[in-house]
């Protein structure tokens, strides 16, 4: 179970002391030391005499050469305990740096089975979207290509969660992480490997993210601070079932675009919640079509909608609401957006979607 610590001086600190470690690899941004979690950090090795020793050696796509950097760091400076300070780029490096901290160095970390190890793993998102404090995935790009490092064992120990660090956040990634959260819980809610647990997860991250919104967008501490933990809910649903097509399908968007992660995601969830409600007969869950038809009812109940069909509408609504438009789309840009997507990913989704079916959908996504 995931300790959640108090972001007072003091729980930090009996925190740390409890831990028993003696040297921490701090994995964060320079942007870290302007947030009050990164003086906290400065601070700690006078109070308590656990030293930390920075990393920052890390991209907006974390590549492999930087957890080899982070590793080595770790091992050189003999830390015993890992803290991430970001967002997922710097808690996708942290995982795999914890991971690999007590794995074989004379091999490629990639090639290698996971061996679970017990160094403890503090993380403090800075984000309210990706969720990556509560899931068992890591994405890194090694030699070019990007590789999904999955594992239990890289999930925090314990999570932190500070309102104060979103204050500062552009408006439009604020945004863009929103409705990534918003994304992972109802990609989640309908997935081929829902579970109980899972929806009900799912169920309480959309409420709460539909609840605070308000808040969170004015700004508020209170808004802040339920939108990361909604966020962390919406992580601990997709831990266990993964993402669906509007994940699939939105990678392509982010790096052809400019698009940020969220926004991307969430105009591919606008274009595929109508089709899935006017499409029940091309369900593909194992539970069958009747099954699926309630499923989305609830969903939409969740979502204070009356009907599926006002349900994705809202949900577009929402999207266009917060000034999210879609990119323009230029000769070919759909063949080319179409043999992206990840097949993986859309085994995942409860209808067929067939390569028609995509390109249709991104003739709606792109304008």
């Amino acid at each position: 179970m995931q300790m959640i610590v108090d972001n007072s001086t003091e729980a930090l600190d009996t925190y740390f002391r409890d831990t028993g470690a003696k040297r921490i690899l701090l994995v964060g941004g320079r942007s870290m030391d302007g947030l009050a979690v990164g003086r906290y950090f400065n601070e700690l090795h006078g109070r308590t005499g656990i030293e930390v020793i920075r990393f920052s050696d890390f991209k907006p796509n974390p590549d492999y050469t930087s957890v080899l950097a982070g590793v080595k760091l770790y091992k050189e400076t003999g830390c015993d305990m890992v803290a991430a300070v970001g967002g997922g780029s710097a808690m996708d490096t942290a995982k795999c740096i914890k991971m690999y901290a007590t794995m074989d160095d004379s091999t490629d970390y990639i090639t290698q089975k996971i061996i679970p190890n017990d160094i403890e793993f503090f993380a403090v998102p800075t984000t309210a979207g990706t969720g990556s404090e509560a899931t068992r995935y890591a994405i890194i790009y090694h030699n070019g290509n990007k590789v999904s490092v999955t594992d239990n064992s890289c999930i925090p120990t314990a999570v932190m969660f500070d309102a104060s660090v979103l204050r500062t956040l552009p408006d439009y990634q604020k945004k863009a992480t929103m409705l990534d959260a918003l994304c992972h819980a109802v990609e989640s809610y309908w997935s081929v490997h829902s579970t109980q647990e899972s929806q009900a997860y799912a169920a309480e991250a959309i409420k709460l993210i539909f609840s605070s919104m308000g808040g969170y967008l004015a700004n508020t501490d209170a808004g802040n601070s339920d939108m990361l933990k909604a966020s962390n809910i919406a992580g601990k649903a997709i831990n266990i079932t993964a993402t669906t097509a509007g994940h699939a399908m939105c990678y392509k968007l982010t790096t052809k675009y400019g698009l940020a992660h969220g926004h991307a995601a969430a105009l591919c969830v606008k274009a595929l919640f109508p089709f899935m409600a006017e499409n029940t007969s091309l369900c593909k869950d194992d539970r069958g079509e009747e099954y699926y038809k309630n499923m989305l009812n609830e969903l939409a109940h969740i979502m204070g909608c009356e009907s599926v069909s006002s349900a994705a509408e809202s949900f577009g609504s929402l999207v266009d609401s917060l000034g999210l438009s879609a990119p323009k789309a230029a000769d070919g840009d759909i063949e080319l957006l179409a043999s992206s997507v990840n097949t993986e990913r859309l085994k995942n989704h409860p209808v067929k979607l067939d390569s028609d079916t995509i390109k249709a959908l991104y003739k709606k996504i792109v304008l």
